[in-house]
């Protein structure tokens, strides 16, 4: 019989203290019904340990599994290894330019995750030319991109699939965004590995006021963070059909 599984997403869930309450309560009312959690970046507001504890205590108590990647307010603080180790001490897999599998009952989902990074879309690239910072961001996402390849391979045989982000890789799902700053929320140099692998579906954070869906090929594109789902989650079903049904909730 297909077994079906259920995932719940979010990006740029921001957690601090002031929010404990409404966290917890959020975490624990999805993970009733779900087979795992996927967060897309900007855990936290501005990458202090604190604020990753908010979400490791909240995560804690879940029976099921949570992967995440990290976003740039996490990296605010320049502290990103011992925000990892809160949240990696709570079971929460961080995934950075690297991928995980889960078995649920014999059938595995793979999933493939990056920050991803700036550097636009047809019109609008950063250049990999000039002043050496500038070619040290090119260089960056270039190898954003190389790493989301490797997941995505290692995993290709994996029944089901997830490429996740925290950066687009769609100017889909950044409509809504002034176009002036469409370089800085992501770029098509990700899209290249999606485009070629087709995992089930691609998620990423970022654009609060983006497009929720998108697609780039085949491979269904969700814009997660929470100021475009205009909810705590969005949870979507994978099937042998190898296509998310969406939205539940």
């Amino acid at each position: 019989m297909e077994r079906r599984l259920r995932i719940a997403a979010a990006g740029d869930v921001h957690c601090k203290p002031a929010v404990r309450e409404q966290v917890t309560d959020s975490f624990a009312a999805v993970a009733r019904d779900v087979d795992a959690i996927l967060l897309a970046g900007d855990l936290t507001t501005h990458g202090e340990v604190e604020q990753g504890q908010v979400l490791a205590d909240a995560v804690r108590p879940l029976e099921l599994p949570v992967v995440a990647v990290l976003g740039n307010h996490d990296l605010h603080a320049n502290r990103p290894h011992e925000l990892t180790e809160v949240l990696e001490d709570a079971d929460v897999c961080v995934l950075d330019r690297s991928w995980t599998v889960l078995d649920f009952d014999g059938c595995e989902l793979g999933i493939a995750g990056v920050k991803g990074f700036v550097g636009g879309f047809p019109g609008s690239h950063l250049p990999d030319f000039g002043e050496p910072s500038l070619r040290a961001i090119y260089a960056e996402t270039g190898e954003e991109a190389a790493a989301l390849d490797r997941g995505l391979r290692a995993i290709a045989n994996c029944p089901y699939r997830v490429a996740l982000l925290h950066y687009s890789p769609s100017t889909e799902t950044l409509e809504g965004e002034p176009r002036e700053i469409w370089t800085m929320l992501g770029t098509d140099r990700l899209a290249a590995p999606i485009r070629e692998h087709e995992p089930d579906l691609a998620l990423h954070g970022h654009a609060h006021a983006g497009t929720f869906e998108g697609a780039l090929g085949g491979v269904p594109v969700y814009n997660v963070s929470v100021p475009v789902m205009g909810r705590d989650f969005w949870v979507f079903e994978l099937s042998a059909q190898r296509r998310p049904v969406a939205p539940i909730r």
